[in-house]
């Protein structure tokens, strides 16, 4: 009896052993916390419905009107996205650009715009002449009055159409510089 007694003693105290190890390796709440996923990178902070935004120069002229269906910020990155933004861009003058997209990203502080999907910048001038640019990329830098891209882009004017892959405009001078594949076709009058 003896020897059952320190066997059944000894399988207890390893069975015992077995269990504490267990439990402390393997803690049954360890089972039912849910894994770490990426959606506090995402987390969206505030948004907002019907968003309308107007800001003024110093000297009282109007400097944009913003307009779009829904602003999400995200907190991590803060970055906003924006969904069909709608930007009238007077920075003073009579004659604003027009400026459209199906989505777009800001960056933090508002330094870069980035407008994605079906971007259309137009203006007319005082002779009544619209300048259309189409693209599906455009990045935007409004403090520099600066924009850039380098997808396929399209300038319809009024004397003609010209297409190029890739463009850096500067909105100041009304000046861009087509990078590639520039083609023309242009009306003499």
């Amino acid at each position: 009896m003896n020897r059952t007694l320190r066997t059944y003693l000894l399988f207890a105290i390893t069975a015992t052993t077995l269990v504490a190890i267990g439990y402390w390796g393997i803690r049954p709440e360890g089972f039912m916390q849910s894994p770490a996923t990426s959606g506090a990178d995402s987390a969206i902070d505030f948004y907002v419905e019907n968003a309308r935004s107007v800001q003024f120069q110093a000297d009282g002229k109007l400097r944009y009107r913003m307009t779009a269906e829904h602003l999400e910020h995200i907190q991590r990155s803060d970055v906003t996205l924006v969904t069909h933004p709608d930007l009238l861009l007077h920075r003073g003058s009579d004659y604003p650009w027009h400026v459209q997209s199906a989505r777009g990203e800001v960056s933090p502080g508002g330094t870069q715009v980035e407008l994605i999907d079906d971007v259309r910048v137009a203006r007319t001038d005082a002779k009544g002449r619209p300048t259309i640019l189409t693209s599906s990329r455009l990045t935007v830098f409004p403090e520099r009055d600066y924009a850039e891209t380098s997808q396929p882009v399209r300038i319809e004017a009024a004397n003609g159409v010209t297409t190029a892959v890739g463009m850096q405009a500067y909105l100041n001078d009304g000046r861009m510089l087509l990078q590639s594949n520039v083609r023309g076709q242009h009306e003499v009058r």
